[in-house]
């Protein structure tokens, strides 16, 4: 068979829906100022859908820094991968910060984050050893742990007692080998927004012999006493081998890190394969993340606006009697029981009728009759936004329970 025929017959099970949904409920087109409300087909929207946590996105003082640095170097500077011509000061202090904030030896920036942490699990361990993940993992690490050639275990989402059975599996296997034992988890799940059990994960190594990898993406900036992300927040920052983080989520830009023992941290810079063979962060990229790194040490203030309005948020979300699932961190989904269809009529009636834009999430990523809505709440979002939202939350939920977006779905498809 043809490759590009085979293609055409079989889309994928999101790329299907692709002609009904692409352009409004699949890569829509938010315009204007980041920030909580943004434009969507021509409309205000008041927005809860975006990653910009600590409200840096606009911040005047991170405006000015990346626009100095790009009237300064250009996009193109440094040019070439770090290894042969890319590196630079500020690519370096920028590391020293990071591994400083994090109480780590040292911190090596990655390009991307999804990039980045997939090429550092390959680097990370070789055919004898055993790589042991939590089930919910991010799609990132279930790419990284799919490139390792040797065995992996996969446990039940935060289920301590199953994780040490497949550490006893593990152990067996790499006994009297070369092989070694490589934990990976999240600080906070995305979707759910609960964390990981890292304390608990932590305490195991008196017990096994493995080391843990942290996927703190949604931690970093967000949680703990400084923000240093969910092993802080956990009291375990010293258990935690090797901490990722980005600079996607709170500090609003492009780019992640590792932060590690120095020899690890050495051993990365010179096995990575997607920073080894990949052009440098570009300076901007780099002096902006030095300004929102700056900002998030010295302005607490920052996150704890955000955390008066997620607790805001999340209580009111509760008292109206909805179900938030396990949360505990600014991730904030809203579960109701309905069909794809009847999830599309909701979206579309909150988007054109309410004006709020959130993202939804269905089958497969959440289990059939689940209609997922994300909020993720920011810095920059009032306690009036959140009243108005809880309000229009308890309109849709009555129309979903009496059959309303049932029976509108010929509307909207």
């Amino acid at each position: 068979m043809d490759l590009f025929e085979k293609l055409k017959q079989n889309r994928g099970p999101l790329g299907s829906y692709a002609k009904d949904v692409h352009g409004y409920f699949t890569f829509p087109k938010l315009e204007g100022e980041i920030g909580p409300r943004m434009i969507f087909q021509g409309k205000e929207r008041l927005n809860w859908s975006l990653n910009n946590y600590i409200g840096l996105a606009n911040h005047p003082e991170v405006r000015k820094a990346d626009a100095d640095a790009a009237a300064q170097f250009g996009m193109a500077y440094p040019m070439g991968a770090r290894m042969m011509s890319g590196n630079s000061n500020y690519h370096e202090q920028l590391e020293r910060e990071l591994a400083d904030f994090e109480k780590k030896e040292d911190a090596i920036l990655l390009n991307y984050g999804y990039q980045g942490i997939m090429s550092a699990i390959d680097a990370l361990v070789d055919r004898h050893d055993v790589i042991v993940y939590d089930s919910e993992s991010h799609a990132c690490i279930i790419d990284g742990v799919r490139l390792h050639m040797g065995k992996r275990f996969v446990f039940p989402h935060n289920d301590i007692k199953n994780l040490e059975t497949q550490l006893e599996r593990a152990t067996k296997l790499v006994s009297g080998t070369n092989g070694a034992i490589l934990v990976i988890t999240e600080g906070v799940f995305g979707m759910s927004g609960d964390q990981g059990k890292l304390k608990e994960i932590v305490a195991l190594k008196s017990r096994f012999n493995f080391r843990l990898m942290v996927d703190d993406a949604h931690g970093f900036g967000t949680m703990g006493k400084t923000g240093a992300g969910t092993s802080e927040s956990q009291d375990c920052m010293d258990g935690v081998d090797i901490y990722f983080g980005t600079f996607a989520k709170s500090m609003a830009s492009i780019g992640a890190f590792i932060a590690a023992d120095a020899q690890v941290v050495e051993y990365l810079r010179y096995n990575c394969r997607s920073q080894i063979f990949a052009k440098a962060l570009p300076m901007p990229l780099v002096i902006g993340a030095l300004k929102r790194l700056e900002l998030l040490r010295t302005r607490p203030e920052l996150k704890d606006k955000l955390w008066e309005i997620v607790d805001a948020l999340q209580s009111q979300l509760r008292a109206a009697g909805f179900n938030i699932g396990k949360t505990e961190s600014p991730v904030t989904p809203v579960l109701l029981n309905g069909s794809i269809p009847e999830a599309a009529n909701l979206i579309y009636d909150l988007r054109e009728n309410y004006n709020i834009f959130c993202s939804m999430v269905v089958y497969p990523v959440v289990p059939k009759g689940i209609i997922m809505l994300r909020l993720i709440p920011t810095a920059v979002h009032t306690l009036e936004d959140v009243a108005y939202t809880i309000d229009a939350f308890k309109s849709i939920s009555g129309k979903l329970r009496a059959g309303n977006y049932e029976r509108a779905m010929e509307k909207v498809l």
